[in-house]
């Protein structure tokens, strides 16, 4: 791709050369003929102003020649700008995407570790209950003998 732009680019300013090249000949002749020829034939006149006219014809086109490359350069930068910025947009959504799987992981993880405490906790409170009974039921035990006692002593 490279090789063609650069023998397009050879050609062009070949072509450019040549043109510029035929101007200032045409300019030369056109002096020389505005200092020697006091009078020319219909002949003469004629080829003369299609010189002229072609010299303002090449201007022209030189112009929009150079108006040309300058698009396609312009293009060419922004083509290149455009493609930088899709491959960092590109990154960033990489690491977006990665960060995201992180962070789902993380919660994963953390649901589990809750699931744990939660077992635990319920574990715990189970054990906590079940003494509770314990002590209720030992407490009854030691207020009916307490009341025996206490009957047993009075009678």
């Amino acid at each position: 791709m490279e090789q063609k732009s650069k023998g397009g680019e050879e050609r062009w300013k070949g072509a450019i050369a040549n043109l510029t090249e035929m101007a200032t000949n045409l300019d030369s002749l056109h002096k020389l003929l505005l200092k020697k020829a006091v009078f020319v034939d219909d002949d003469t006149f004629a080829k003369a102003s299609l010189s002229s006219d072609q010299a303002r014809t090449i201007k022209v086109l030189e112009q929009r020649v150079e108006t040309l490359e300058r698009e396609l350069d312009a293009a060419i930068t922004a083509a290149a700008r455009s493609r930088s910025e899709k491959r960092q947009a590109e990154t960033r959504q990489k690491a977006a995407e990665l960060r995201a799987q992180e962070v789902t992981k993380e919660l994963e993880n953390t649901t589990k570790v809750f699931e744990l405490h939660m077992e635990e906790l319920r574990a715990k409170q189970d054990e906590i209950s079940k003494r509770d009974k314990e002590i209720k039921l030992l407490e009854a035990i030691i207020q009916t003998l307490g009341k025996k006692e206490s009957r047993s002593t009075s009678g």
